[in-house]
């Protein structure tokens, strides 16, 4: 009787064992998924980890500025130089330090996999690059940087609100946006044909401009007309074209990508005898283009001001209902919880007194 007993001790041990190692299989099962999927903005479905902790940035476009004002500054661990943004660097100033791996095509493949980056965020005009990394199994998560236009812009700032789980504050984003631009485009409207204004958008150097999708929404929802609008993105153009054309307003960006910061300088306009007679130079109606935490003309989540920006630089009278100061303390607050001091504001319209 006792061995009978002892060998039911024994197999109900057994099945005990059995029986924790199932549950415990069941646990295992039913941990939480360790990846998921998004689809980007070259329309790529892509694979990123369930939580994204480590991003490398290949690019410019406003890349960084979305993470930033979706609040994941510190996320990123690498980086085209922000050097040209001397207000992003104030606020965010561990950015003067994160390594710079290369940007759009000329990347550092290696020094990227040695960090072992949850994500890249790249461009959608970098597409050897890309590859390169998708090749290596590192999820490249592709952004629109200066190939946007606002439709494709606000989906981008959802699509980053996805990734990051920060989709209370892209939800936030998107509402700033699209109360302003309609703002804008109701006024617009009730200007009359005739004192629409053309518009010529120097894109880094005179004789550059970015005339489609973006550079021709930029001008138009402001109130002006785009005279390049069928000249495509950062294209170059002749001299006779420009004078062809004959701009009334001519708005100058510094955006020559990731170097110094170099300015369009009026005088050289004017003392040019190619240029001098045009319009724009006779009357003095020359702007360069603001420079917050990012270039105000190009895309990213602070050009929204630039809008607002040159919708008073075309048409100040009709647009005196936009206090440009206070939106733009009212962004910076909103989405980089940064309070600005009405000099601080100035110093973006004076973009060329910036260090």
């Amino acid at each position: 009787m006792k061995l009978v007993k002892l060998n039911i001790t024994i197999i109900v041990a057994i099945l005990s064992l059995f029986v924790l190692g199932g549950c415990g299989s069941k646990t295992t099962n039913s941990a939480p998924l360790a990846e998921r999927t998004i689809v980007d903005m070259a329309n790529k479905t892509v694979k990123i980890p369930a939580e994204v902790n480590k991003i490398v940035v290949t690019c410019y476009g406003g890349a960084t500025n979305e993470i930033v004002v979706l609040g994941a500054a510190d996320k990123i661990i690498a980086q085209p130089t922000q050097d040209n943004f001397a207000q992003l660097i104030k606020m965010d100033p561990q950015f003067k330090n994160t390594p710079d791996v290369g940007s759009f095509d000329n990347i550092n493949v290696e020094a990227i996999i040695k960090l072992k980056p949850d994500i890249v965020v790249a461009s959608v005009t970098s597409p050897t690059g890309n590859k390169k990394l998708e090749e290596a199994g590192i999820p490249v998560v592709s952004v629109l940087t200066g190939r946007a236009t606002i439709d494709g812009l606000l989906k981008e700032f959802k699509m980053m609100g996805e990734v990051l789980h920060k989709e209370k504050e892209a939800t936030a984003l998107y509402g700033f946006w699209n109360s302003r631009v309609k703002v804008l485009k109701d006024d617009v409207v009730k200007i009359p044909a005739d004192k629409l204004k053309k518009v010529y958008y120097m894109l880094g150097t005179p004789l550059k401009t970015d005339g489609s999708a973006w550079g021709q929404e930029f001008i138009t929802i402001a109130g002006g007309i785009n005279v390049a609008q069928k000249v495509e993105n950062a294209n170059l153009i002749s001299v006779e074209q420009l004078l062809k054309w004959n701009p009334e307003v001519m708005i100058m960006s510094s955006n020559i990508g990731p170097t110094k910061n170099s300015f369009i300088k009026t005088d050289d306009l004017k003392t040019n005898p190619q240029m001098s007679n045009l319009n724009a130079v006779l009357n003095n109606q020359m702007y360069q283009c603001p420079i917050g935490a990012f270039w105000w003309d190009r895309p990213s989540p602070e050009s929204i001001l630039g809008f607002m920006w040159l919708a008073k630089t075309l048409h100040p009278s009709h647009f005196a209902n936009i206090n440009l100061n206070q939106e733009t303390k009212e962004f910076f607050q909103t989405f980089y919880q940064t309070s600005l001091t009405d000099q601080e504001v100035e110093l973006f319209m004076n973009a060329q007194a910036q260090k």
